[in-house]
């Protein structure tokens, strides 16, 4: 991989992290999107992603907690067995047509969310611990599988069975994606013994990019321009994936 190469990919994803850091998003799906864009390979886009995602929901936690809006009686039963599930997904390594497909639909899920309108603020009420415990175990092996982290998912399954309230479904589902995160990389790390040399690098560009875009906003887009730009983005990328 050139040198040339490496620095456009860090640009791209220094764009990628601005924009959704601009609306509010961490960026874990517009990352593979850029990756997935610039033709990189599974065994590339996986583990970069999820070092990524490291990086940037460290930020988001630390953020949250800080506010107050974390709530552990909320977290745990999801985290309980999504992490060591997290750790098998990342160790698995799908073979990639299956990889491609999966991340894709994810991708376009990822699409569909920055289009939809926004869920109205009711009155929430967690799950029970079963319920909770089940979706966080599929939702870790599927980060692991993927790369995103899950929090993708628990977001809106957090909101839309009004199980927690927007600030809180976002304070629990940056640590949710910190852990799986590092679950996964640990997994992917004891599979393959390597990490791809570009990821400190992209990291560097992200954590600017993300910093600036939540500090500054956006000064020339609307935020609803941006948000169907990135749709746009991950349309393309997604199908770029299912249908190569």
């Amino acid at each position: 991989m050139s040198s040339e190469f490496v620095v456009l990919l860090s640009l791209a994803m220094f764009c990628i992290a601005f924009l959704y850091s601009s609306v509010g998003h961490a960026g874990a799906s517009g990352y593979i999107a850029v990756m997935t864009l610039f033709s990189l390979s599974p065994e590339e886009i996986k583990p970069t992603a999820l070092a990524l995602n490291i990086l940037v929901a460290s930020i988001a936690s630390w953020q949250f907690w800080r506010a107050g809006h974390f709530s552990w009686r909320l977290f745990w039963p999801f985290a309980i067995l999504s992490f060591p599930l997290a750790y098998v997904g990342g160790y698995l390594n799908l073979p990639t047509h299956i990889f491609k497909v999966l991340v894709g639909v994810v991708l376009l899920f990822s699409a569909i969310r920055f289009v939809m309108p926004k869920i109205e603020e009711t009155e929430s009420r967690a799950p029970s611990k079963s319920v909770a415990i089940g979706v966080g175990a599929f939702l870790g092996l599927l980060s692991g599988l993927t790369g995103t982290g899950g929090g993708i998912f628990l977001t809106p399954i957090l909101l839309l069975m009004r199980w927690a309230t927007t600030k809180n479904a976002a304070a629990v589902s940056a640590l949710f994606i910190l852990l799986n995160s590092i679950s996964g990389l640990l997994g992917n790390i004891s599979a393959t013994k390597s990490i791809p040399s570009f990821a400190l690098l992209l990291g560097i560009a992200v954590v600017i990019g993300g910093a600036m875009g939540s500090y500054l906003g956006s000064n020339k887009l609307q935020p609803l321009t941006i948000k169907r730009l990135l749709a746009v983005v991950l349309t393309i990328a997604g199908f770029k994936l299912i249908l190569a």
